[in-house]
């Protein structure tokens, strides 16, 4: 079952450690909640191989969160990831943090994702292959296994 509605979903609890002053999780933490689904995407349509492979693969842009309710531990919290706005070098991955102990979406978040040669140091065009991986996760045509965990 998907709490957050997007294809590619992951979870887990929250750490003591991850509380800042405040008493509520600190605002850096959901960025690599982001980091987390975004590589859990990545992995999905094989982008991170074709980085080793071929010297070319994702780089962060730019990235935002809008922060709706505050998360405490203990919880559980839900991340989910999608692309959305897929042109030939770039796209816009959304997310949406889910919190099991709220039942509601605790933020949501984006991300500018440009596709880069690492070799050249420049921006690549992404290859066909892709594209189709990620119309497939977004169309709900690729197996929602990731981890071993039917998603």
């Amino acid at each position: 079952m998907s709490h957050t509605g997007l294809p590619i979903e992951i979870t887990f609890p929250v750490a003591w450690g991850q509380m800042d002053a405040f008493q509520h999780l600190n605002n850096v933490v959901y960025f690599r909640y982001f980091e987390d689904a975004r590589i859990a995407y990545f992995e999905k349509v094989g982008m991170l191989e074709r980085m080793e492979a071929e010297g070319e693969g994702p780089i962060l842009a730019s990235t935002q969160c809008r922060y709706r309710i505050p998360i405490t531990y203990p919880d559980q919290v839900s991340v989910g990831s999608c692309v959305r706005e897929l042109t030939d070098g770039r796209f816009t991955m959304y997310y949406r943090v889910y919190s099991h102990e709220h039942d509601a979406i605790a933020a949501e978040g984006t991300g500018t994702i440009v596709y880069f040669s690492y070799r050249e140091k420049r921006k690549a065009q992404m290859p066909q292959t892709l594209v189709s991986a990620i119309q497939d996760v977004e169309d709900g045509k690729a197996s929602m296994e990731w981890e071993g965990k039917k998603k």
